[in-house]
């Protein structure tokens, strides 16, 4: 869900404003192209456009969509420095409730520490957040869990907890994350229940799927799901879409979100450098590799499910004309509702 207003760092405007028309339409319609699911991040300073520009928050936003959609799969970002678990827990459960058991959250540890002193957050260093994030998610299991639960530990204390009602969802609702530091791997083996990676090859990606799925079986758990970003670029020749690539990967450095990206960057833990083109487009879309014909695109896709893939989180630019490019040229036709 493009709360940021696109996704495109060069691009000034993309014709998708961060407004609650656009997103509730988008994701009216979304449902009806059926599409299954919609990431709505959560950042309270806009690290695509520029710190001024624009931002819709996340949990006012997923609740207002849980009212108008009846299908869509709702995971919402949260990180934990942002939310008392307790708090976080009460919210989370309600919006699972008006979505009748839609909710997912996308568990985040933050990275942006001059938002975090914007806001009035503790910021701390990498594996701290993640030491952070673990002891939440055991406080967020707990009252979900539990008619009281108590607790005390390093980061919170909690005496007596009383959360009514639960979420719909049994016995909570589905937990993602990502992160490739060794910090992150093990939390999100031994305590989520899918793995979400930035943009990269299905070879790469395969790797990283074996990877976590052995992790997961070593401790006895069940399967994680495992999803992937990916940049779509659909078009009717390879020259066309190359040519749509060059233009929105012409790196300028002064663009306004050029500082918030090497913020980013030392704030985070990659297993590879970042080539400065990529910078372009958030979550490192283009290495998906969804750019090209529609044959090639449908191809690319079936590499992903090979490698072990079964979630896609598809950015679009933008994003109302070009995810219906994606359904009526991508996505086989007899799965489309009619028109």
């Amino acid at each position: 869900m493009p709360v940021f207003g696109g996704w495109l760092r060069n691009v000034e405007d993309e014709r998708m404003e961060a407004s609650w028309p656009y997103v509730r339409d988008l994701a009216v319609r979304s449902e009806e192209l059926g599409y299954d699911l919609s990431l709505i991040a959560e950042l309270n300073l806009n690290d695509i456009k520029g710190v001024r520009s624009p931002a819709l928050d996340a949990w006012s936003t997923a609740a207002a969509l849980a009212a108008v959609t009846r299908r869509l799969e709702l995971m919402v970002a949260v990180r934990p420095t942002f939310h008392l678990p307790t708090l976080l827990a009460k919210e989370a459960a309600n919006v699972d409730r008006i979505s009748d058991g839609r909710l997912a959250l996308n568990v985040v540890s933050s990275w942006w520490e001059e938002e975090a002193r914007m806001y009035g957050v503790p910021f701390d260093a990498h594996d701290e957040r993640y030491a952070r994030t673990s002891e939440w998610l055991d406080v967020l299991d707990g009252v979900w869990s539990n008619p009281t639960f108590s607790h005390s530990g390093r980061y919170y204390r909690v005496e007596n907890t009383v959360l009514e009602p639960k979420p719909v969802r049994r016995p909570r609702p589905p937990i993602y994350a990502g992160g490739e530091s060794e910090a992150a791997k093990s939390l999100i083996a031994a305590k989520c229940d899918a793995y979400v990676m930035h943009g990269d090859p299905p070879e790469r990606v395969a790797e990283k799927v074996r990877d976590m799925a052995s992790r997961r079986a070593a401790l006895g758990l069940p399967p994680l799901l495992f999803g992937v970003a990916g940049y779509a670029c659909v078009r009717d020749s390879e020259a066309e879409a190359a040519e749509e690539v060059r233009r929105i990967t012409d790196v300028r450095s002064h663009a306004a979100g050029f500082a918030n990206f090497q913020q980013w960057l030392a704030g985070t833990q990659l297993e590879r450098p970042m080539a400065i083109e990529e910078y372009s487009v958030s979550n490192r879309g283009l290495r998906s590799g969804l750019v090209g014909t529609p044959a090639a695109v449908r191809e690319q896709v079936a590499r992903f499910r090979d490698a072990g893939v079964d979630l896609l989180l598809l950015q679009f630019s933008p994003q109302r004309e070009e995810m219906e490019r994606f359904s009526e040229q991508v996505i086989q036709p007899s799965q489309l509702p009619a028109h």
